[in-house]
């Protein structure tokens, strides 16, 4: 019988916590799929990205060194929802086509899970038909907002039009099979809520 790994989306706003549930979920046995750490790959030093990006948008963005600057282009495209589309039509089919690479890769190794770390889950079409589960890791408004004011050293308004670019929390919930509330608890007891999930991963 061939052996299929489970795939399960693990996704949540800004400042929800997906990506320290998603490093819980590798220390018990997932493989996991970082779609942000792909991104940030594509426009990095020498990253695919980049000259689609300089093409597009010019090299204003760029320092002398060539370098993006992360923090300009991130104010553009959420101050700006045709930049934010003209964006996404460069990165997206980069990150899809090294999720494909990195599956394929989990696949011959025979893992039994892989847990795709997807912040625009809810908002792309085409995650939902390629999944087993989605897991959605929530909290309140409020707590995103001030979690990424203290991370990231933003000024609120910008955290709220990052939110206001992603899906409603209301939307999220909606299209999770579980969910994991990580909001003003202590993270241990997140941690050993989702290690009592392990049967929802198939660990």
């Amino acid at each position: 019988m061939i052996h299929r790994a489970l795939h399960v989306g693990v996704s949540g706003g800004i400042g929800c916590g997906k990506s320290t549930v998603c490093s819980w979920l590798s220390d018990i046995g997932a493989y996991v799929i970082d779609a942000d750490a792909i991104s940030r790959n594509c426009t990095a030093a020498s990253g695919a990205g980049l000259p689609a990006i300089r093409a597009a948008f010019g090299p204003g963005l760029f320092s002398a060194d060539g370098t993006l600057d992360r923090g300009e282009l991130r104010s553009l495209v959420f101050n700006d929802a045709t930049a934010r589309k003209r964006l996404e039509a460069i990165l997206h089919p980069l990150i899809a086509a090294e999720i494909d690479r990195q599956t394929a890769v989990a696949h011959d190794q025979g893992v039994t899970c892989i847990a795709f770390d997807i912040p625009l889950l809810v908002e792309s079409p085409r995650w939902r038909k390629t999944l087993d589960r989605v897991l959605i890791v929530d909290c309140r408004e409020q707590t995103q907002i001030d979690r990424v004011v203290q991370r990231n050293g933003m000024e609120p308004v910008e955290v709220q039009k990052i939110m206001a670019a992603q899906s409603t929390r209301r939307a999220r919930l909606q299209a999770a099979d579980a969910v994991l509330f990580n909001d003003m608890v202590n993270l241990d007891e997140v941690k050993a809520t989702l290690g009592a999930m392990r049967a929802f991963f198939g660990l």
